[in-house]
C-alpha cells in the first residue's frame, strides 16, 4: 500500500507508516522462469514493481544516508495470491509460494528511483502505468524504517510497492514488468502440479 491510487483499489487506508512483510528466499526467480500458480488458491494477481537492492549491511540507517546502502534498482512482481490475501490478517502465506517473487532483468547501477516509469503488461496489453514520484514513502523513508526494525544484508531487495492497476494472471500468460532505466522482466505462467 505505497501508491494512493492501490490502497484505493483495495479499499485500505493510505497507512501511517510503510506495511511489512517478508517473501521468503524461495519464491525469487529470474527472468523468463516460469510463475507457478496453484489452482486452488483462487484468483493470482501481478503486482509491477521497482525493487530496491541493499548492497551493504543496513541497521538503523538516517534518511540522509540512504543512497550509501543502496546497490542499484530492479523490477519486481510482487505475485499475489489474492482471495488468501483478502480472507487473511497477514500476507506471508498468500505472497511467499515458491516462484511468487520475480525480479529481474538487472540491477541497475546508479539509477535515480525518484520518478521512474513501472508499467505491467499481461500478454502484450498494459495493465499498470505509474510512476515512483507517486509513492507514499519514498525511497530514503523504506530504507530508513526498515533498516531500523532489521538489519538488511547484501542482496536483501525492498520492494516498494504496487500502483493500481492489479489483475489477475493465469495459465498460459506472460507478463511482463517493465521499469524505467532497469528494463524489461518477462515471466510466463503455468499451473503448479498440486
Amino acid at each position: 500500500l505505497n501508491y494512493k491510487d492501490h490502497a484505493a483499489e483495495q479499499h485500505k487506508p493510505l497507512p501511517e507508516e510503510p506495511l511489512l512483510f517478508i517473501k521468503p528466499s524461495t519464491a525469487v526467480i529470474g527472468p523468463d522462469a516460469p510463475i507457478e500458480v496453484p489452482l486452488w488458491a483462487g484468483r493470482i494477481d501481478h503486482e509491477a514493481e521497482l525493487g530496491i537492492v541493499i548492497g551493504k549491511r543496513a541497521s538503523r540507517v538516517p534518511m540522509n544516508r540512504a543512497s550509501e546502502y543502496i546497490l542499484g534498482l530492479i523490477g519486481f512482481n510482487d505475485v499475489t495470491a489474492r482471495d488468501l490475501q483478502n480472507r487473511e490478517s497477514q500476507y506471508t502465506r498468500c505472497k511467499g509460494f515458491d516462484t511468487f517473487a520475480p525480479i529481474g532483468p538487472c540491477i541497475a547501477v546508479g539509477l535515480d528511483g525518484r520518478d521512474l516509469q513501472v508499467r505491467a503488461y499481461v500478454n502484450g496489453a498494459l495493465r499498470q502505468d505509474s510512476r515512483t514520484r507517486e509513492l507514499i514513502f519514498t525511497i530514503p523513508e523504506l530504507v530508513q524504517f526498515i533498516s531500523t526494525v532489521m538489519t538488511l544484508l547484501p542482496g536483501d531487495i525492498i520492494a516498494t510497492g504496487t500502483p493500481s492497476g492489479i489483475g489477475p494472471i493465469k495459465p498460459g500468460d506472460q507478463v511482463t514488468i517493465h521499469v524505467e532505466g532497469v528494463g524489461a522482466l518477462t515471466n510466463s505462467v503455468i499451473a503448479r502440479g498440486d
